[in-house]
């Protein structure tokens, strides 16, 4: 022991530093260390459960959007789908329309054929009667002689159904 004194070591010092600090040594793992410890392995428990539902959130962010991309473009089709059947339907309207516009056209030109067709008969009869006027009267001023009115009007009418002119349609 003497070895330990000339070095300056108090023996018995030196045990009760050893004992203290055995002691403190226990009380800190007893006290201290188990609990921070504990601590920590709650906290590393916590940050992995926090990634594992960053994790699974990303992944559901990540199915969501992919989600909203299809219904994005399912929305994109139907619009495009609909505005192909409206044009189409405009084109249908428009054809529909000029259809129309044709038919009422060409029935006006019928109806205008028509009328035309009638004026053109009342005006070569009303020609052929006042032919049939002026050939009688001719005819009596030529002949002298008077013919009964209806024995000429049949010899005048024979004579126009015999011109190419005048023929009755």
């Amino acid at each position: 022991m003497g070895g330990f004194a000339s070095l300056g070591v108090n023996l018995p010092l030196l045990v009760v530093f050893i004992i203290n600090f055995i002691v403190l040594f226990v009380l800190l793992r007893i006290f201290l260390y188990k609990p921070v410890l504990k601590m920590l392995d709650e906290r590393a428990k916590k940050i992995k459960e926090s990634m594992e539902w960053a994790e699974a959130t990303k992944r559901e962010y990540e199915q969501t959007k992919v989600e909203v991309q299809k219904q994005i473009e399912k929305g994109r089709q139907e619009v495009q789908a609909i505005m192909a059947q409206a044009i189409q339907r405009g084109e249908s309207f428009k054809e529909e329309a000029k259809k129309e516009a044709t038919e009422q056209a060409q029935a006006i030109v019928n109806r205008t054929r028509v009328e035309l067709e009638a004026e053109r008969d009342k005006m070569v009869e009303e020609l052929r009667r006042e032919f049939v006027s002026l050939l009688i009267l001719t005819t009596k001023k030529v002949i002298q002689e008077t013919l009964d009115q209806k024995k000429h009007s049949k010899l005048i009418e024979e004579a126009l159904e015999q011109s190419p002119t005048f023929k009755k349609n």
